[in-house]
């Protein structure tokens, strides 16, 4: 773990023991990433909320968010964001060829029409921030009002969990 902020080291600090109860509720565990955020209680506990509400409390599919997720990491060059997620892949079903062909910066032809055009969804966001109307018209038929905002939502945090990472030197 990098220096440019210090961890929190679970149980350091009695304040958060609150927090950290619930982290350890949804995650598991405290990871790298929530020992950085528990530098501030009030960012590491919206930070929670919000993450828990998309990754574990949203409509789509797990594989379709795990996907998302994956490709987010690789577009931005979170490798500790794409190895945290890969074993969560593959328990909701991602098959491995499907994993590494997320890798690619040209995706193939092996994923299906809808979740081509969420990777697609996913490009478009990271790279060009900008949606098209087209795009967004292609992605409609497949997705109800609540799933397109949970797909943007989760693309969107995604984006912004990598970029944290990336910027604070967060990872292995």
């Amino acid at each position: 773990m990098s220096d440019r902020i210090s961890p929190v080291l679970p149980g350091s600090r009695p304040e958060l023991a609150e927090i950290e109860k619930k982290i350890i509720e949804e995650r598991g565990r405290i990871s790298p990433l929530y020992q950085t955020l528990l530098n501030a209680p009030e960012i590491a506990q919206g930070w929670e909320a919000l993450l828990t509400a998309i990754r574990n409390r949203n409509s789509l599919s797990p594989a379709i968010r795990e996907m998302i997720i994956l490709r987010v990491a690789i577009l931005n060059r979170a490798d500790y964001e794409f190895d945290s997620h890969e074993p969560h892949a593959l328990k909701a079903g991602v098959s491995p060829e499907k994993i590494a062909a997320i890798r690619e910066v040209e995706l193939p032809a092996i994923f299906t029409e809808q979740e081509m055009l969420v990777l697609n969804l996913t490009d478009v966001m990271t790279k060009e921030i900008q949606v098209s109307d087209e795009l967004f018209d292609q992605v409609k038929p497949h997705f109800n009002d609540t799933q397109r905002l949970e797909l943007v939502a989760t693309i969107a945090a995604y984006n912004m969990v990598s970029r944290l990472l990336n910027a604070l030197d967060v990872g292995h």
